[in-house]
């Protein structure tokens, strides 16, 4: 089967690279000439762990390649994926869908005999209406059937995700259209991957469903830390033994400083807009998304507290900037409202990040970025951890405490325990653990 990924940034690289894994011939557009320049030297534009390898194997093998030839791409194919951004639109927050609307336009244009087009991208519900009427009305000879069918990927885990599913949404009430998908995800019949097939609104309200009420899980396990703290019980034994009652589940109940990322921002306000247009607000949604605004801002008066309230001309060394490990994604990162609010106040911070520092120079001022975590310390007054990669999971407690000017750690992920870094000299301060717990 001959597939056009069109969009290949975050989703449309990696679903285009998988598709090409299974076995189909699989052609990957973008406008942008110097990404599709750097995909076909074999340069990947993104950070995401196993993909260089897999876009390497499956051009090498044929069925894999790059465009920036819309109209001979869509031309050739039986099923075409438009997989381009959908960012919050500036003013309102409602979903910004010029750029699925006006690929609908161009794959109208270009398509040649019976396809399906397939929305990836994350649309509000009834997108698929419109794609379907722009399609019918720039070309009102095609032969075609809109489906859609939402992407559940995790970066940093995109790839197994992708490939083991926990389950493959598909919104279509055509056969056809139905048959030809089913075709498409045939290879993963073996791994007994459940593939739901719905109405095609139902499919795009999914999407939206699952992402709020992870946001939710989230929100609701850093409310609990905060009143951990408040009365001395500790949020990760909380989250522990309500985790394993298995109608709720342990995933998502980490306490932290906010959720960030490309998805759950974006998307739980553009379910909010899209539930106020229809009038029939989703109250919890609403309160989930100011919560977590406030929540990023206010990490940084931890910080400020550990250091008796004054952080002003003190050097704070902040590891990690993305908004989770594995990824160079700074998008929404707790991280961007971290580091301002302590430049408010004062501070002078200089950071560190694996994979994110690039992206964090163009949205951070007057950050100095360092080569590893300890050159970040020297002669800081705290270190923050703000996102937990393995490289700041096992850090050297002697060399730390060398470099810094005082031994002051702010855990932003709970990833140490207090009496191991309190057995090294250090003064330590987390999330939802309080300093001694009340008996």
């Amino acid at each position: 089967m001959i597939i056009s990924v069109i969009g290949s940034g975050y989703v449309g690289l990696v679903s285009g690279a998988c598709f090409a894994d299974f076995g189909h011939e699989v052609i990957c557009v973008d406008k942008a000439t110097d990404k599709i320049a750097k995909l076909q030297a074999g340069e990947i534009p993104i950070y995401e762990p196993g993909l260089d390898a897999l876009v390497e194997s499956n051009c090498a093998a044929g069925r894999l390649s790059f465009t920036t030839d819309l109209q001979e791409a869509v031309a050739k194919a039986d099923v075409v994926f438009i997989a381009v951004g959908t960012p919050s639109r500036r003013g309102d927050g409602h979903a910004d869908l010029s750029y699925v609307y006006a690929a609908s336009k161009e794959i109208a244009a270009a398509m040649n005999g019976y396809t399906v087009v397939v929305t990836k991208s994350t649309v509000p519900v009834g997108t698929g209406d419109e794609v379907e009427r722009i399609i019918a009305e720039t070309n009102p000879e095609a032969a075609f059937d809109v489906v859609s069918n939402p992407e559940f990927l995790r970066e940093g885990a995109a790839i197994d995700d992708f490939k083991r599913p926990d389950r493959i949404v598909v919104g279509t009430d055509v056969a056809r259209a139905r048959d030809v998908m089913s075709e498409v995800y045939r290879p993963l019949y073996l791994n007994q991957s459940p593939l739901v097939f719905t109405s095609r609104r139902t499919s795009e309200l999914i999407k939206y469903a699952a992402n709020a009420f992870l946001a939710m899980k989230i929100t609701f396990i850093n409310e609990i830390a905060d009143l951990s703290e408040a009365v001395g019980a500790n949020v990760q034994d909380v989250a522990r033994g309500i985790g394993l009652d298995n109608r709720i589940g342990s995933k998502f109940l980490h306490a932290g400083p906010g959720y960030g990322g490309s998805c759950f921002p974006k998307d739980t306000l553009a379910l909010v807009k899209t539930a106020q247009d229809n009038s029939s607000p989703v109250r919890l949604i609403e309160t989930t998304c100011s919560i977590n605004d406030q929540r990023k801002r206010s990490m940084a008066k931890k910080v400020v507290a550990a250091l008796s309230g004054d952080v002003r001309a003190k050097k704070i060394a902040v590891l990690g900037l993305t908004f989770k490990p594995n990824t160079d994604d700074m998008r929404d990162s707790p991280a961007l409202s971290i580091v301002q609010a302590l430049q408010d106040h004062g501070a002078q911070v200089h950071a560190y990040d694996p994979e994110g520092m690039e992206s964090a120079a163009e949205l951070m001022e007057n950050v100095h970025f360092g080569a590893d975590a300890y050159s970040v310390c020297e002669g800081a007054s705290a270190v923050v951890i703000v996102t937990e990669w393995n490289a700041f999971r096992a850090l050297d407690f002697g060399r730390l405490k060398e470099s810094l000017a005082a031994p002051i750690m702010v855990d932003l992920r709970n990833i140490y325990r207090r009496e191991e870094l309190e057995k090294h000299g250090f003064q330590y301060h987390c999330v939802g653990r309080p300093d001694q717990e009340i008996r």
